[in-house]
């Protein structure tokens, strides 16, 4: 049995700690939509961030209230849920955030990054038509040669039977 093993990065410290940590990330990257952190804490919020966002798209009543537990402000909650309703992500399914490594932190190496959120819209990539491979009809020139070469052979076997 796994005691005590819950789902998701515990970041270091104990659960209510991780819970308010991740509130306050949110709660900042929503303000202002792009904050520099740690890797390790972007990755944790990344999910919860497609989360939210998901829900601003459904824009229900009950995704509302769902958003105000995750994000715990309601006042940014409504910012959100209007962005989504303008249409802000709704050519996109998933992906709402972009991870940009900034490099190691000078004090003990942590993988620093920003973390933001994605305004442009999804351009599609055209697929590569594979190439057509077009059939054009060449007269072979070895044919010809068969057929000389099956001459000169009835012309031997000619010569050879007038011989004996």
């Amino acid at each position: 049995m796994r005691h005590n093993m819950k789902r998701g990065m515990k970041l270091g410290t104990d659960a209510s700690h991780t819970k308010a940590m991740k509130k306050s990330l949110l709660q900042a990257l929503f303000a202002n939509d792009r904050i520099k952190t740690l890797d390790v804490r972007a990755k944790a919020i990344r999910s919860d961030v497609d989360r939210v966002i998901t829900w601003a798209k459904r824009g229900d009543l009950a995704a509302r209230r769902l958003a105000i537990a995750k994000v715990g402000d309601a006042e940014l909650v409504r910012e959100v849920f209007e962005k989504a309703a303008q249409g802000m992500w709704a050519d996109r399914n998933g992906g709402y955030t972009r991870i940009l490594k900034l490099g190691p932190r000078k004090g003990d190496a942590a993988e620093v990054v920003i973390i933001e959120l994605v305004t442009e819209p999804v351009v599609k990539k055209e697929r590569a038509a594979a190439p057509v491979a077009t059939v054009t009809k060449v007269e072979e020139p070895a044919a010809e040669a068969e057929t000389e070469t099956e001459a000169e052979a009835e012309a031997e076997t000619v010569e050879v039977a007038d011989a004996e």
